[in-house]
């Protein structure tokens, strides 16, 4: 998207909102394909259209899929198609970025002291979106290993969890997670795609922070704590 986007601004014309919408939709189309390219040649006689649906369902973390067994799938292709979602999550953020001018003042502001993003900037709030996404991706691996988690699931996991997918690199979840503490880890770590990563992103890149800015992640957090009290407490 952002090659695209780049090549489309060598000079200096202010590059209009729909061409903006074009490009990310020409993105949503675009990038499953080359995902699906694996499964098309894979050693399981995919269609293309059953690749291009598997694509589609991990670049979009739906997480529908057409295998029947995922633990008969080579490890390599499992691996794939975690990534397909991990990088679904972060063309996603990178199109927030992009279509910053639809959005209100305030969430702007939460980003930006730009009313509009030029070139630089959209690349440079990009990279920081892609540092902070990969540096909690990373973290929630290191979690998942430490607390015994297969290196090999650990890493599936971790790309999945932070997109909020819905690939597992098993059957289910209950062959990977052998005991209640590894359970409560990964219940703990779902979190972090329960909140939006511009919370993070405030408290990391912001200076002057607002309460404003957090008004939407203040309430998810009160969702959350009524849930867990009537959880623990009924």
């Amino acid at each position: 998207m952002l090659i695209f986007y780049i090549s489309k601004n060598n000079n200096e014309k202010k590059t209009t909102i729909y061409e903006k919408i074009f490009t990310i939709l020409l993105g949503y189309f675009l990038l499953p394909l080359i995902i699906a390219i694996p499964f098309y040649f894979s050693i399981y006689n995919l269609t293309f259209v059953n690749s291009y649906f598997e694509a589609i369902s991990g670049f979009t973390s739906t997480g529908f899929t057409i295998f029947d067994n995922i633990n008969h799938i080579d490890q390599s292709l499992v691996l794939w198609r975690s990534a397909s979602q991990w990088v679904g999550g972060l063309y996603f953020l990178f199109s927030i970025i992009l279509l910053i001018d639809i959005f209100d003042h305030s969430f702007k502001k939460s980003l930006t002291n730009f009313i509009s993003f030029n070139k630089a900037e959209t690349l440079k709030q990009s990279l920081k979106i892609f540092l902070l996404y990969s540096s909690i991706t990373l973290g929630i691996f290191i979690i998942m290993n430490i607390s015994g988690i297969r290196l090999f699931n650990s890493l599936n996991l971790a790309m999945t969890i932070i997109s909020s997918g819905g690939f597992l690199p098993s059957n289910n979840l209950s062959n990977i997670l052998i005991n209640n503490y590894q359970t409560i880890v990964i219940s703990i770590l779902m979190l972090t795609s329960f909140f939006s990563i511009f919370l993070i992103y405030n408290l990391v890149f912001t200076k002057n922070h607002n309460l404003n800015f957090f008004n939407e992640d203040i309430h998810l957090l009160f969702y959350l704590l009524t849930l867990l009290f009537f959880f623990l407490f009924s």
